[in-house]
């Protein structure tokens, strides 16, 4: 019975857990401010303790991360309409790095050293610090960076080249299964796909991983093909 009740203790506090992450958003780990840190870790030491510790109420265990579950949300809707609040519960973005000068009395305060800096410059690409004009430590703990503007890579519009409207891709299959709902935001259909895959003799779907449509209907095929995935574009 031991295991019996680990398992149902499980399954309902995974239950749980799975409706305060919907209450709660979908933002992801290195989105996640300090707060929900630290509401994510109590919630997850209490959904521990009711599967494994049998000296702990389950029903007050329940409570307990409906609780915490509730405060991140009215934490979440008060910092929504509070910018004083925002800024005490997640805090505000610093400038580690102003006009090319590193900012070291905002790096102490941040608990950072050069390395830090050093590290998120080279994770986002940048090996020389001397190529930076800004740093900014986000809330969420990531850095931006802001190349001076001679290092800075030209846009179309830099070099007057003409530019279309390219709009989102549509993922029109995955996995050998058909996305209806996604082809009907572009305006077609199952009976399109398939007579337009059958057309380049794609007859069994099943054999595709993806694909993708985009806005002139230019459509990519990502076959399966043992070791590697070959790539097709139909025009």
């Amino acid at each position: 019975m031991g295991y019996l009740s680990i398992i149902f203790k499980g399954l309902i506090s995974l239950v749980v857990l799975f409706l305060i992450s919907k209450l709660m958003g979908r933002k992801q780990v290195g989105q996640l401010n300090l707060f929900d840190y630290i509401i994510g870790i109590s919630i997850g030491s209490i959904a521990a303790e009711m599967m494994l510790n049998h000296e702990v109420d389950f029903i007050e265990g329940v409570i307990a991360i409906f609780t915490y579950g509730f405060l991140s949300y009215f934490i979440t809707m008060l910092t929504m309409k509070s910018i004083k609040a925002r800024r005490f519960f997640t805090g505000s973005p610093t400038i580690l790095i102003e006009n090319g000068n590193i900012l070291y009395k905002n790096l102490k305060k941040s608990k950072l050293d050069i390395n830090g800096i050093l590290q998120e410059a080279r994770i986002n690409g940048y090996y020389d610090l001397s190529q930076v004009e800004y740093a900014i430590l986000e809330s969420s703990g990531k850095i931006s960076f802001l190349l001076k503007s001679k290092y800075q890579s030209p846009t179309r519009n830099d070099l007057k080249l003409k530019t279309s409207y390219e709009g989102l891709c549509c993922n029109a299959l995955m996995d050998g299964k058909i996305m209806i709902n996604n082809l009907k935001q572009i305006g077609k259909d199952e009976k399109w796909l398939l007579t337009r895959l059958k057309n380049n003799h794609y007859e069994n779907i099943e054999d595709l991983i993806l694909v993708i449509i985009d806005s002139k209907e230019k459509m990519t095929v990502f076959q399966k093909n043992d070791t590697l995935h070959e790539i097709k574009i139909l025009e």
